[in-house]
């Protein structure tokens, strides 16, 4: 890593990267033994404000490990709910994670890019965190890094270098080609196949299916697929402002949903999400619960967002 003002002198020396590889291989071995803390209860107590005897209990650190994020990549519902929550922390709150955040961030995020490589589950979805991650971390360290970030820099700098290395097996990952005597996808007359594609909710996955048959490229080309999606993601006001027609002058749906995702965020969707309870203050994943001591719990409930989750542990 080297300054931006002199870019011949390297702003850290061998003996200092060779000392953070050896640190950052113990905290892997300690990350991997005693470090973790299990919990028996998947809920934690969120104080409304911050007392004498309260402070500095309910932080990050402390909520990776008692909602069991290390546990809950591994169920498919949440996966995609924990990948979005690493990756806005990535994006604005690296500088406020404590040394146990940083320690169970990494963990967690070791475990992804894991399950990842060996089940080949959303890898879109992971190069997009990296990529955010990364571009975060090369601004920091060349940067206000060694004033803002918490912790030794040389340690920073070689997660940055595991994430670039991450990367990379990314990029070099390949599918593994499933061996089916039986019913393929291409066997499926037209109309099921068109049912499947209207059941995404993601622009990019009809994409992806379309390039998979010709068959496919030209079912996720239609126009009403696209229009539906324009109509679920955006209401009618946004997308007329943002009209862009074809050479044959119809709409084109399929642009004007890309386009509108620059301008609007679309509906977050997951299949599990972490609720708060309003009467206890406690934050739980809804399958798991929690012990609520009000008389109508269902009225108490409310879905946290990723980035609501965020919010309420900014002190």
């Amino acid at each position: 890593i080297i300054t931006g003002d002199d870019e011949d002198e390297e702003i850290f020396s061998t003996e200092d990267c060779e000392f953070a590889a050896k640190k950052r291989k113990k905290d892997h071995f300690r990350n991997n033994t005693d470090s973790q803390c299990f919990y028996r209860e998947k809920w934690i107590y969120v104080h409304k404000e911050s007392t004498r005897e309260r402070h500095g209990y309910c932080t990050l650190g402390e909520a990776f490990n008692r909602l069991d994020f290390s546990s809950a990549i591994q169920d498919i519902r949440r996966f995609n709910y924990v990948v979005k929550l690493l990756q806005l922390i990535a994006k604005s709150q690296l500088t406020s994670l404590s040394g146990a955040a940083q320690k169970n961030y990494f963990n967690i995020l070791d475990k992804i890019v894991r399950k990842v490589m060996e089940d080949q589950y959303n890898p879109r979805l992971i190069k997009d965190l990296l990529q955010d991650l990364s571009s975060t971390l090369c601004i920091l360290i060349r940067g206000v890094g060694k004033s803002v970030l918490v912790g030794n820099i040389n340690i920073w700098i070689c997660r940055l270098e595991t994430i670039l290395l991450w990367q990379q097996q990314l990029k070099n990952l390949q599918m593994n080609k499933q061996v089916n005597n039986g019913l393929t996808l291409s066997d499926l007359p037209l109309h099921m196949l068109n049912n499947i594609l209207y059941r995404f909710s993601d622009g990019w996955d009809i994409i992806t299916l379309g390039q998979v048959t010709p068959t496919l490229y030209m079912l996720s080309e239609d126009r009403q697929l696209w229009k539906k999606l324009c109509q679920y993601h955006f209401a009618e006001k946004q997308f007329c402002r943002h009209l862009i027609p074809s050479e044959k002058g119809h709409i084109d749906w399929k642009l004007m949903y890309f386009a509108l995702q620059k301008y609007y965020p679309i509906k977050e969707q997951y299949g599990d999400t972490l609720h708060f309870c309003r009467h206890c203050s406690i934050l739980f994943w809804k399958d798991t619960g929690h012990p609520c001591t009000a008389s109508d719990p269902n009225t108490c409930l409310m879905p946290v967002s990723p980035q609501h989750f965020i919010d309420l542990f900014k002190f």
